[in-house]
């Protein structure tokens, strides 16, 4: 059903007749879109399906000028897993909205914008002491050079159920090769999630601290659109703070694999 309803929006917004004819005329947009199913759906090192596979989707649209704007859905479960939690919720949908601006100064590329995770659902769940609703707000920043990407993202607020967590950050370095003439991109990532504020704090204190890094090797092969990825990823993050209701460490050491497509 997921599905089934972002393609209706994708292929909505590429049937707007004004739109279409823009784009064609002076190709001053432009409309992507992109579906994937994956292994494991890991996000910053932590499983957000507790392990077990997920479909993922999206479109995007960007302007000549470097504005752009999209949406990006996947399956989920981590929130109706998660530990400590009394009642229910029928959280089972991310749905990340998003806008920014791109642009290059010499050699380097940059990108920043505003980045909202949301976890629509019907909450009738007691919420542990310190802890909020998962819905997110981030800034981001990154800049990129040859094959290496550094990018910082900023909490506004809550972060990912973790209440009055604005300052906190995410610090990520990526590298993408791709090995000329096979279709073949090898990457590396390394990122270190910190968290703020008087809940992060009492989370410490508790032996529960959020605060983590996690690092990831992949190889993807394109086939005429097609792309399939093999990935190992690893985190040090704590078994307290990130085990699940049913006794899944999410933060474990695991290999993904994805096929994705974009059109």
């Amino acid at each position: 059903m997921k599905r089934n309803l972002l393609n209706a929006v994708v292929l909505g917004a590429l049937a707007l007749p004004g739109f279409a004819m823009a784009a064609d005329a002076v190709a001053e947009h432009t409309v992507t879109s992109n579906v994937a199913l994956v292994s494991n759906y890991l996000y910053r090192g932590i499983s957000q399906t507790g392990a077990a596979p997920a479909i993922q989707g999206g479109f995007d649209y960007a302007h000549v000028s470097g504005l752009y704007a999209g949406a990006w859905g996947s399956s989920i479960s981590w929130l109706t897993d998660s530990p400590g939690v009394t009642g229910a919720t029928s959280a089972q949908l991310e749905l990340d909205t998003y806008f920014g601006y791109k642009g290059a100064v010499s050699d380097v590329a940059y990108d920043v914008g505003f980045l909202r995770y949301n976890y629509p659902a019907t909450y009738v769940a007691t919420l542990p002491a310190g802890s909020a609703k998962a819905d997110t707000n981030e800034i981001y920043g990154a800049a990129t050079y040859s094959i290496v990407t550094a990018k910082v993202s900023y909490a506004l607020g809550d972060l990912f159920g973790v209440s009055k967590a604005k300052g906190s950050t995410y610090f990520e370095l990526n590298a993408a090769y791709p090995v000329a003439d096979t279709g073949v991109t090898v990457s590396g990532h390394y990122g270190m999630q910190k968290f703020k504020g008087a809940s992060a704090d009492a989370l410490k204190a508790a032996a529960s601290d959020p605060t983590y890094s996690d690092y990831k090797l992949s190889v993807a092969k394109d086939f005429s659109g097609y792309a399939l990825g093999l990935a190992y990823s690893g985190t040090n993050a704590n078994k307290v703070q990130y085990t699940s209701g049913t006794n899944k460490f999410l933060g474990k050491n695991t290999a993904v694999l994805s096929l994705s497509r974009s059109f």
